[in-house]
């Protein structure tokens, strides 16, 4: 999946409204105004690094929810390590994030491996065989060309799936896209916007992928903010959504499983300058820690705690690392 910024904002429904309130997030309470914006917290798991001390590092992250939560939590977990972090979470636009991390501005990022692989290295098929391939993938071409490394990723993966309402999940009981070749054909009812009708990973292809053709089914056209509420409620049976949008809890819808892997692979990792990893490869054990406990359930919570909630990123960011204990509330 070609990720334009555009795209991925639209894509988990962020506000503008939330990247205001990650950038005036310095007015708030247990602030370092020194690290521009960075919630503060003691050492945990992740302890505190004498040779981070003193160590000035960029963090930057998109303006989309989920991009928000992950940049803060990556500024607040260095910070508590020792580092003198800036904070430039809700730098808005894939390409901006991407320059400056190529030029030097920014030395870390959190990135989704697909994006990488078919937006900034420019690949026209993703590599869908397994998450581990796609990101030794982009990793290595990354390396040798820009000195970006990427860390080895989480298992969420915030990439296209089709999703059903309580009431289809009950009806119709199924668990994996396959399975859609065996519903009635009056129950084939999607509710998908209008870039997932015309993308050459969007819904077409997946149909014929899974044995099935556009004139099979009924869709309708809404809205991406709109799919959510309309599957939830039964309008359609079947509803594109981004696998770790808070909205799936929210609504209780049920996930179709992309069985036959045709969706790319977006699982999340930070992107570290290459020189400042060579001199500091304790960032590297830190979000070794830190990326496995990022699950897509673990993602759909905190980003419905933004979106559905409106808490503020920052704090939802600290509290998930305060809670899984790779740091402490300061006292």
């Amino acid at each position: 999946m070609s990720m334009s910024s555009t795209s991925r904002v639209r894509r988990v429904g962020c506000s503008v409204l939330i990247g205001l309130l990650a950038a005036a997030v310095t007015a708030g309470c247990g602030l370092k105004p020194a690290n521009s914006g960075v919630l503060e917290a003691d050492p945990g798991s992740v302890e505190h690094y004498d040779s981070l001390d003193g160590v000035d590092i960029t963090v930057a992250s998109k303006e989309f929810t989920e991009q928000l939560i992950f940049g803060n939590m990556i500024a607040t977990v260095l910070t508590a390590a020792g580092a003198q972090v800036t904070n430039r979470s809700g730098t808005t636009g894939s390409a901006n994030i991407r320059r400056g991390l190529v030029d030097g501005t920014f030395e870390i990022t959190p990135e989704y491996t697909g994006t990488g692989w078919i937006t900034y290295l420019g690949h026209d098929k993703p590599i869908t065989e397994s998450a581990e391939a796609q990101w030794k993938a982009v990793a290595e071409e990354d390396k040798q060309k820009n000195n970006l490394i990427w860390l080895p990723p989480a298992p969420m993966n915030n990439t296209y799936a089709m999703a059903m309402g309580p009431d289809a999940a009950d009806k119709l009981g199924i668990s994996t896209l396959s399975e859609l070749a065996t519903v009635a054909p009056d129950d084939l009812t999607f509710c998908v916007d209008t870039e997932f009708l015309s993308r050459s990973d969007g819904f077409k292809p997946m149909l014929k992928h899974y044995g099935m053709s556009f004139s099979d089914v009924k869709s309708t056209t809404l809205g991406i903010g709109q799919i959510y509420q309309a599957t939830a409620q039964g309008d359609c049976n079947f509803g594109e959504v981004f696998t770790t949008d808070g909205r799936i809890q929210a609504l209780d819808l049920t996930v179709l499983e992309d069985d036959k892997k045709f969706f790319p692979l977006y699982n999340m990792t930070e992107v570290v300058n290459g020189d400042l990893l060579e001199d500091h490869p304790e960032i590297a054990d830190i979000f070794a820690e830190i990326n496995p406990k990022l699950t897509d359930d673990v993602l759909r919570k905190l980003n419905a705690r933004v979106d559905v909630d409106g808490e503020d990123p920052a704090e939802v960011a600290r509290d998930w690392l305060v809670d899984e204990g790779f740091v402490t509330m300061p006292d």
